[in-house]
């Protein structure tokens, strides 16, 4: 007889464990699938975002502002340093031991809320009476075993791999998506990196600092497009200054591996024909979900042609009682908001009625200066014909931002011209992950930019450049 479930989820990153720890604290029995392992062999919990995604690039991004500053910013405050050199061995160890102590705390977490961690891959094999059954293989001390579990609600969270570029083979050790880029042994001298999204700036950023000369390709025109034009704009010029080389509207014909570098061929935007010979190669060109190999179709369910598995605004697929939730499913592909799924769908399935407003989940990008926003961009609302006012008010004047040697950037704000209510808030600064939360909550409970105007903000500190954005709104910014 198969062990049988309250939930079972299949995938143990963001999304994934935290809907199996919000599903265990409404009382129910929960169990988690997971298969992932790390290059030791070890199965670990946290996917592809705590193992080789957002935990590990974020330690090396910390990691790499150290040494940018020590090597070029410290004289500015009077310190003298010299012949500063970086320990890559060290730097890498010191990346691992986060991610270590991170898997081993969601593991606790499992045992604290009585999770069971089924390890192995997760196969729909078919629905019965007693509920969806689920085929978990993976390896036991006698080699390969399996057993079926039955659930009686199923959430799918098993999150999304790298796109590849065809015909251009991923090694991880010339040619690198993600986890090969967080890896890199030694500095590349000269590194090429196809795609200016999150993931290419973000890895871009963190080698340009050890000492890499970087080239962007970009296949788009523009760059940053989902950002508000006045961000990208800005991201561009900083971007440039620091020696980023972003190309854009470029069109790649080949890319040859010759097992030591790497040369690619390609058109730049006014037709020409280029040639990048580069050290390295680090393609980041999106994502695409893990929905194959899961047996979707013996419960009645397929993915769309992009990959994907259809869902309602509660993450509910057509199958009863089977939900889907982070990368596999619409929407942007957050860890946080797969988060936020994660205990939207807990909490249905305990008769809860819970809501997410996908207009208030933030975006962010960890360069330095870091990009952060939520709401829609000025270009966005103009499009759709909407009446806005905009307040915009730079870090140059904020006293803190100037002691840290971080007065690059701006916040903007834009709200309607007749409610003054908040439609988007768009910020490039140091810290702006954390700064964007006030503007989350504002958003949430529908304020206006007056309210944030007449909230009394610490003195001194970057969210100050918050309040004057908002005063700015109606042109009566204090330090402007």
């Amino acid at each position: 007889m198969s062990k049988e479930f309250d939930v079972v989820v299949i995938g143990a990153g963001p999304g994934g464990y935290i809907a199996a720890i919000r599903a265990a604290q409404l009382g129910k029995t929960v169990a988690c699938i997971e298969k992932w392992k790390n290059p030791a062999g070890t199965l670990k919990l946290g996917g592809t975002c705590l193992n080789v995604g957002c935990i590990p690039s974020k330690a090396l991004l910390a990691s790499s502002e150290e040494f940018e500053n020590a090597s070029h910013h410290l004289a500015d405050h009077g310190i003298s340093v010299e012949n500063v050199k970086v320990d890559i061995t060290k730097m890498l160890a010191r990346k691992e031991g986060i991610v270590e102590k991170m898997t081993k705390g969601i593991e606790f977490l499992f045992r604290k809320n009585k999770i069971t961690w089924l390890k192995g891959h997760g196969k729909f094999t078919g629905k019965t009476d007693a509920g969806v059954q689920i085929e978990v293989s993976g390896e036991g001390t006698d080699g390969e075993t399996r057993e079926v579990v039955t659930a009686k609600n199923v959430i799918i969270a098993t999150g999304s791999k790298a796109r590849h570029l065809p015909n251009v083979p991923v090694d991880n050790k010339i040619v690198a998506d993600n986890e090969g880029a967080l890896s890199f042994t030694e500095v590349p001298k000269k590194l090429a990196v196809i795609g200016a999204g999150v993931i290419g700036l973000e890895l871009g950023s963190v080698w340009r600092r050890l000492g890499s000369e970087v080239t962007v390709l970009e296949v788009l025109p523009e760059f940053l497009g989902t950002a508000d034009q006045a961000l990208a704009k800005e991201a561009a010029k900083q971007f440039k200054k620091q020696g980023l080389d972003i190309q854009l509207g470029v069109k790649i014909s080949e890319v040859k591996n010759s097992g030591n570098s790497v040369s690619l061929a390609y058109t730049d935007k006014d037709g020409n024909a280029q040639t990048l010979d580069a050290d390295r190669l680090i393609v980041s060109i999106g994502r695409v979900p893990n929905t194959d190999n899961l047996g979707l179709e013996s419960i009645g369910l397929k993915a769309n042609e992009r990959g994907f598995i259809d869902v309602d605004d509660h993450c509910a697929t057509s199958v009863p009682n089977v939900y889907a939730i982070g990368d596999v499913v619409r929407g942007p592909m957050l860890a946080h908001k797969a988060e936020d799924e994660g205990v939207l769908v807990a909490e249905i399935i305990d008769g809860q009625k819970p809501h997410i407003d996908y207009n208030c989940i933030p975006w962010v990008i960890y360069t330095e200066p870091e990009i952060a926003w939520v709401g829609k961009t000025e270009q966005q609302l103009k499009a759709e014909g909407r009446e806005v006012k905009t307040g915009q008010f730079p870090f140059m004047a904020n006293g803190r931002a100037l002691g840290i040697n971080k007065a690059d950037g701006f916040v903007k704000m834009i709200a309607d011209a007749k409610t003054d209510e908040l439609l988007g808030v768009h910020i490039i600064s140091a810290n702006a992950s954390d700064l964007i939360a006030e503007a989350v909550v504002a958003m949430e409970f529908k304020a206006a930019s007056e309210d944030i105007g007449r909230i009394c903000h610490p003195h001194p500190s970057l969210s100050e450049v918050m309040r004057e954005a908002a005063l700015a709104v109606d042109k009566r910014a204090l330090n402007m």
